[in-house]
């Protein structure tokens, strides 16, 4: 099966009858339908589209290496630079198509898969570890252009730093069974996001003290007694001129909750090993890769954000003052530092200990240091250079009937009215809307705790030749 277009992948979706909880109620019918789901599900079909347009198709997609058709290039394994770069600019389209408010576009999750698929020589004779199984979904994913979400942490019942589970109270998803057809899992994960809009449910635990709560699979969305029990939708409405960016890119996060779900072992990956739950997410590439993609479409998302900014300063004509001026300077330096970190993750890419070619993953540690701590900024700095304007901004009906009032008094240096609350009303939903919220949480948080990445840098970052220089220079003799 080649690539997919938009229909097929919206016809897909809602032909899987998703077991969906929202606001207390399933969802029943076709979800695509669903206020809810209807346009972040509209939007990711254009991605799908866009796979199949003349003057990217060889950007978006490249011939299977299995078989004759074109298959996405978020599934491309890396061997060279140029494999690495194809990446990059397959990924940068489809974050121009959202502006890169979808933290969960197909390519995040197919690059996750890449990864592992990548590092399946580390599962080799492992106990009960089948790397053939991963390699198997590998395929099967990239060959019929399936969607994946995933569950990677558990809730957050106690967050002390060893804590066991009593066994009596099963709150975290653990094997409680093993059958001839598969492992029976009971539970609950945390957080899929496009929870219920995917084909499938990617699981992997890590940093697991508990043996039973130690796997690694995949199923399809729609297995019997698998629920996605969603958050509140920060679909405020439908208007694209009222909420431009929630109507489009609202992606809904979800509870996964395992209900004796039987996962068939050919969908098995691992299990019982604590080893390997904790090691192989580390030992595969899956940090280097996806820190890869997620600094392409940080930069898009900087690039619209600085957009935005600009909007503002020339529609009320404030560009002249040196503190605006400077808030727009934090914008650029953030977005050129970023551009220059994921070229040198590129040029300074070396080859795994399993054949493949990684992105220098310190480098890409230090970009994922900075979009976290500067994407809250960006907020603040639109608040700050909107003031009250993002206050007077009426609604889409207001102007239906204005007589007139509206579009005059509520005009700037360049723009009527209408058009001048159109760009503030972008901004408001980009910076104080339930979804710009949401996004500035995202963001913060979207490869975990900021201080363990800090840690995590601390440790791994080779500080030993610059020590040695010191040591060397208040080694010399005076002259």
């Amino acid at each position: 099966m080649p690539i997919r277009t938009g229909k097929q992948y919206i016809e897909q979706i809602d032909a899987l009858q998703t077991f969906i909880v929202i606001d207390g109620k399933k969802v029943e019918g076709r979800v695509s339908e669903h206020p809810a789901f209807q346009g972040v599900i509209h939007s990711q079909a254009k991605l799908f589209d866009k796979q199949h347009e003349e003057s990217v198709i060889d950007i978006m997609t490249y011939q299977s290496p299995t078989s004759d058709t074109r298959v996405g290039m978020s599934f491309r394994q890396v061997l060279t630079i140029e494999d690495l770069q194809k990446r990059r600019l397959a990924a940068k389209e489809w974050a121009l198509c959202t502006h890169g408010f979808m933290g969960r576009s197909p390519d995040y999750m197919n690059t996750v898969l890449m990864a592992l698929a990548s590092a399946t020589d580390y599962l080799q004779g492992k106990p009960n570890c089948f790397p053939e199984h991963l390699q198997q979904f590998y395929e099967l994913a990239r060959e019929q252009d399936l969607t994946l979400t995933h569950t990677f942490i558990e809730p957050q019942v106690n967050r002390k730093l060893y804590y066991i589970e009593d066994d009596e109270v099963t709150i975290a998803a653990r094997i409680v069974a093993k059958t001839s057809q598969g492992l029976v899992i009971r539970g609950a994960r945390l957080l899929a996001t496009q929870g219920g809009m995917t084909d499938e449910l990617l699981v992997l635990s890590s940093n697991s003290f508990d043996i039973e709560r130690s796997f690694g699979f995949s199923i399809p969305s729609n297995t019997a007694g698998l629920k996605f029990y969603c958050r509140q939708s920060f679909v405020a409405g439908t208007s694209t001129f009222d909420h431009p960016l929630s109507s489009r890119f609202e992606e809904m996060d979800a509870i996964v909750v395992f209900d004796d779900v039987v996962v068939p072992w050919k969908r098995v990956f691992y299990y019982e090993n604590l080893e390997v739950a904790n090691q192989f997410v580390n030992v595969s590439g899956f940090q280097a890769y996806t820190l890869h993609q997620v600094l392409t479409r940080q930069i898009v998302k900087t690039e619209f954000v600085l957009g935005v900014v600009q909007s503002i300063v020339n529609t009320i004509n404030i560009g002249d003052y040196p503190h605006i001026q400077q808030k727009v300077v934090d914008i650029i330096v953030t977005l050129e530092t970023m551009k220059a970190l994921l070229l040198k993750s590129e040029s300074e890419a070396h080859r795994d200990i399993f054949g493949f070619l990684r992105p220098h993953q310190p480098t890409l540690q230090v970009a994922i240091q900075v979009f976290p701590k500067m994407y809250p900024q960006f907020s603040e700095i639109i608040q700050l250079l909107g003031a009250s304007g993002l206050m007077s901004i009426p609604n889409e009906k207001s102007f239906a009937v204005d007589n007139g009032d509206l579009k005059h008094y509520l005009q700037s240096f360049q723009d009527d009215g209408k058009e001048r609350v159109k760009k503030f009303r972008l901004a408001w939903d980009l910076a104080m809307s339930s979804f710009g919220t949401r996004q500035t949480l995202y963001e913060r948080f979207f490869f975990g705790d900021p201080l363990r990445l800090a840690a995590r840098l601390y440790h791994s970052y080779n500080r030993e030749e610059y020590l040695h220089r010191v040591e060397d220079f208040l080694a010399e003799k005076e002259l």
